[in-house]
């Protein structure tokens, strides 16, 4: 496996937590219960909430779509 460099792996972590709040964004699809919606809700709010814990770790990252979506 290659390994990336540290801002390759801030990089990756932050498209992770972009696909978080896009996720969220997009809304509940049709074809998911309430519950299974409430439960991807829940996860990724706390995926973002943890990324945002991090200080420093994304310095120079727009942070905003993170904060917006866990509102």
């Amino acid at each position: 496996m290659l390994e990336l460099t540290p801002e390759q792996e801030v990089q990756r972590n932050y498209d992770a937590a972009m696909d978080s709040v896009n996720l969220l964004n997009a809304g509940k699809p049709e074809d998911t219960t309430e519950q299974d919606w409430a439960d991807t809700v829940k996860r990724n709010k706390e995926h973002l909430e943890i990324q945002l814990d991090k200080g420093d770790y994304y310095a120079g990252y727009d942070l905003t779509p993170f904060e917006n979506a866990v509102k």
